[in-house]
């Protein structure tokens, strides 16, 4: 099944993964997927929810320190009782911002990956003047034989996107 799904896609993309660097095909796929993903949990997460719930546990850790400074071991107890209510509505916001958009984001991101590992496995699509952190870590989440100062499309794809996803949520006042 996923081999008709890669054919599909070459036959749409291949041109342009034929004829573009590797680079800009990469750049372009995390702009695109990363702006994708981005508006998918926007819509699919309860905003106001999440707001609500940041602000809620804002007040409770001033509350708390306030109580912690001022000694107040009566407010302490009281505010442990509020402590687990609002780790329960932590719980269920987490749940929902979780599980929704992965069922749509996680099939067309192994697809994704999947299909761009056939083009360019062990490719170096950026290349820095000197050995940096960060391609190294990359290449040993993934036991890539590039070089230290090389970055294969995995680690550009997910920069490319953390990038765009961090603008556009930005952008939304999202989380």
């Amino acid at each position: 099944m996923l081999e008709g799904i890669y054919l599909a896609l070459d036959k749409v993309f291949g041109p342009l993964v034929t004829n573009a660097h590797p680079m800009w095909v990469v750049t372009i796929s995390g702009i695109i997927l990363g702006a994708f993903f981005t508006l998918v949990n926007h819509i699919l997460i309860d905003q106001e929810k999440m707001k609500k719930l940041q602000k809620m546990s804002k007040e409770f850790q001033k509350e708390w320190k306030e109580a912690q400074k001022a000694g107040d071991e009566k407010k302490l107890r009281k505010l442990q009782q509020k402590q687990l209510e609002l780790l329960r509505l932590q719980n269920e916001v987490m749940k929902d911002s979780m599980f929704k958009p992965m069922l749509f984001t996680m099939p067309i991101f192994f697809i994704f990956f999947g299909w761009m590992r056939r083009w360019y496995v062990e490719t170096a699509i950026v290349k820095s003047p000197f050995n940096f952190f960060l391609f190294d870590w990359f290449h040993r989440f993934y036991h890539s034989a590039l070089q230290a100062n090389e970055l294969g499309y995995i680690g550009w794809y997910i920069l490319t996107s953390m990038i765009t996803g961090q603008v556009l949520r930005k952008l939304l006042d999202s989380y």
